[in-house]
């Protein structure tokens, strides 16, 4: 039985300042292509990447990478930022923060 290849739609957002959630729903729209209708919230974006059925974008790929710096909302330690991150937990996409050099 021939395995099947997952594809990965890779969003790079390393080196953008990504101060506020507001930053980040700015980011994601184009490449993840966000309707205009789109909630701008984490249980908007939970759905839009574990649901489906939301962008056209994430919906064509298997998994959904987003890349960004440990700087900003990814480096505090509040609500929204924890929100965030659990939003991206399931098979079907994942959060890499990488740390500054």
């Amino acid at each position: 039985m021939a395995k099947r290849i997952e594809s990965e739609l890779v969003v790079d957002l390393r080196g953008r300042p990504i101060e506020t959630l507001d930053d980040f729903w700015d980011a994601v729209a184009e490449p993840c292509g966000l309707p205009e209708w789109f909630g701008r919230n984490t249980e908007a974006w939970r759905d839009t990447i574990q649901t489906r059925g939301i962008s056209e974008v994430i919906d064509s790929y298997d998994v959904l990478v987003v890349h960004v710096d440990k700087r900003g909302v990814f480096a505090a330690r509040n609500g929204e930022a924890r929100a965030l991150r659990s939003a991206f937990s399931g098979k079907q996409s994942r959060l890499v923060v990488h740390e500054l050099l």
